[in-house]
């Protein structure tokens, strides 16, 4: 097994003080957003994220945690999955950034989309990915990228969070 880091830390940050702009810009401010991270490091990302726009704005955002499972088209029907997201908004009105680490098929920004309308309809929902790998399953494409890494089909793009972020290709 191969590993093969690609983005360091560094670069990583830049690119996530990048998309920060991005996405301020694009929405003509901050002031009407919510930051919703798709667990584990979609998650982590977000508040990295969350922080930048913050120092930016000259002020804090709130993080919600979006958990996808239940709302999986590639699980068993009958697999019941109990919600552990941390949602504590409305998001009717308000502009979701949703922020995920890898867009891969889509399946789980498709699941997403499904899970952020139960706390409300936003005005949009617009996703923030760190690395598009292309090859979709479903018609999704990111309002923001970080970086687009043309992977094989088995290769494996893994962003570690513990120590820095980072991220690395697996064969």
């Amino acid at each position: 097994m191969s590993k093969i880091q690609i983005m360091s830390t560094d670069q990583t940050m830049r690119t996530l003080v990048r998309l920060a702009y991005e996405v301020i810009e694009r929405n003509r401010g901050a002031e009407n957003l919510e930051l919703v991270g798709i667990r584990r490091r979609g998650a982590a990302l977000a508040r990295v994220l969350a922080e930048q726009i913050g120092r930016i704005e000259g002020r804090t955002f709130e993080v919600h945690e979006l958990d996808v499972t239940p709302y999986r088209d590639d699980r068993e029907p009958n697999s019941s999955s109990e919600d552990q997201s941390v949602i504590k908004a409305d998001f009717t009105d308000r502009d979701v950034i949703l922020i995920d680490d890898v867009l891969f098929t889509g399946r789980t920004a498709r699941a997403a989309l499904d899970a952020v309308v139960r706390y409300g309809r936003p005005r949009s929902i617009q996703l923030v990915v760190l690395i598009d790998r292309g090859n979709r399953e479903y018609p999704i494409q990111p309002d923001y990228v970080g970086r687009l890494i043309h992977a094989k089909y088995k290769e494996r793009v893994v962003v570690d969070i513990d120590q820095g972020v980072t991220v690395s290709i697996v064969e």
